[in-house]
């Protein structure tokens, strides 16, 4: 039987998409994820999915697969849907976290708990692929929202 997650994930990402929420991606590294290693913190990476941040997207039920700007340069991505550790919208924190397979099972973290996400800026008039590392989260003295991980 196929996995659900493929599903949630897309159902999630286009939600974000349609509200006008840019869709984060939280992806736990692995040797399978190909992802510019330099912008990896504490084993993960969360990247923009979102269509202005991303090139010839493709969310199938075993891959993530697209092309993004890092500091201007063009990287191919491609992340296992097993990897994926979360999907979420960077404006509001609504979204849903997975099981990632090595994971210590019985163990609920939040987002906040889990590695930041890299400080990388988009840069200006870099086009349909942008930067897809997201930016630290604005300091308004307002509570981040929560994500909880569900088992």
């Amino acid at each position: 039987m196929i996995s659900t997650k493929p599903y949630l994930i897309r159902a999630i990402q286009e939600w974000c998409v349609d509200q006008g929420f840019t869709p984060y991606l939280q992806v736990v590294v692995d040797s399978r994820t190909r992802v510019p290693r330099e912008y990896v913190r504490d084993g993960q990476i969360v990247l923009n999915v979102g269509v202005d941040a991303t090139h010839q997207l493709l969310m199938g039920n075993e891959e993530i697969t697209f092309q993004a700007r890092f500091n201007g340069t063009a990287f191919p991505i491609i992340v296992p849907v097993s990897a994926v550790a979360a999907i979420y919208a960077r404006e509001n924190g609504q979204g849903m976290a997975f099981e990632v397979a090595g994971e210590a099972s019985g163990q609920s973290r939040s987002l906040d708990e889990e590695s930041q996400p890299s400080e990388l800026e988009p840069e200006p008039g870099a086009g349909t692929a942008s930067s897809t590392d997201a930016p630290a989260p604005e300091s308004s003295g307002a509570a981040r929202p929560k994500l909880t991980r569900i088992k």
